[in-house]
């Protein structure tokens, strides 16, 4: 795609976290460094199970004193309950944001557009809402929050052209960028199997948070097993949850797919080099391809991630 343009999210929902605690609130619970994050600058983390499982995973920006939070709307409700057991006598009010939306800007000169440096977490106010260069990766693009009434003409208004959610869901795939629980599996995927590292969804130098113990252990020892990658398919795509197969063992599992692109979690090396076994789903080849971003542990052998 040559000319930037937009794709409403309407799978994502904003909660806001309010009041005075609301840095250290959450500085205690997610993956990342709440303290960076303002209105010039987001960031990508994760609220896991005291077992370092998955649960949400979201963008956070500061807007008028509120962290908001972009998250999976159909599971907003969940993540508020979850980090409200953990609220006790901190200074905070988590409140769903049902009056705004997201969007994604994305194709050449995205950033530029939106009057953005090309760099990762870079933000700014824009009217009632913000844009910011996607925290994961700089090649996603753009995300904008702003109200739902006037999202699209405040978009068209800097030159945009609106287009479907397809076009957007096939850039993330192409670039290998997991979805929520599209593709990752609550309770049981590991951030490190999903790029969270090279993704800048993990601060390794911050303090304790839920699930720091076992994050930390499978970066140190190595105990990552498998990863998810990009894959292209020989002919139409097959369900999520299709079982992939090398020389007639499992090699992996299928996640969420458009058109004959998707990701798929591997079991290493299957992904990872000329020399793994050929792939095939319900007969079809499959093809892994690594994206640039992605590094992969290819000695660490010691351990098991299950």
């Amino acid at each position: 795609m040559t000319q930037a343009c937009f794709a409403l999210l309407p799978e994502r929902g904003v909660l806001a976290v309010a009041g005075t605690d609301r840095r250290s609130f959450l500085q205690g619970l997610i993956s990342n460094d709440v303290n960076k994050v303002g209105d010039t600058r987001a960031a990508y983390a994760a609220f896991l199970t005291p077992q370092g499982k998955y649960l949400h995973d979201f963008i956070l920006i500061e807007h008028e004193e509120k962290i908001w939070l972009d998250a999976e709307a159909a599971r907003l409700a969940d993540l508020k309950r979850r980090l409200s057991m953990y609220r006790l006598r901190a200074k905070v009010e988590l409140v769903e944001q049902p009056e705004l939306a997201v969007a994604a800007i994305f194709g050449g000169g995205a950033a530029a557009t939106c009057g953005l440096p090309a760099e990762a977490g870079a933000a700014r106010v824009l009217g009632d809402g913000a844009v910011m260069v996607d925290p994961r990766l700089q090649e996603l693009g753009v995300r904008a929050i702003l109200p739902r009434a006037v999202i699209v003409p405040v978009l068209t208004k800097l030159g945009l052209t609106e287009t479907d959610f397809a076009a957007w869901d096939r850039h993330r795939l192409l670039l290998g960028i997991p979805d929520g629980s599209r593709d990752l599996v609550p309770d049981k995927t590991i951030l490190l199997e999903a790029g969270f590292d090279e993704l800048n969804g993990v601060d390794w130098q911050k303090g304790c948070y839920i699930g720091q113990e076992l994050t930390a252990r499978t970066k140190y020892r190595g105990l990552i097993k498998r990863r998810l990658f990009p894959v292209q398919f020989s002919g139409p795509a097959s369900a999520p949850g299709t079982l992939i197969s090398a020389d007639g063992k499992e090699a992996g599992e299928l996640r969420s797919t458009r058109d004959e692109v998707g990701l798929a979690l591997l079991r290493l090396p299957s992904g990872s080099g000329s020399d793994a076994p050929p792939l095939t789903v319900d007969g079809a080849s499959l093809t892994p391809m690594r994206p640039a971003w992605m590094r992969l542990e290819t000695s660490a052998d010691s351990g098991s991630a299950e």
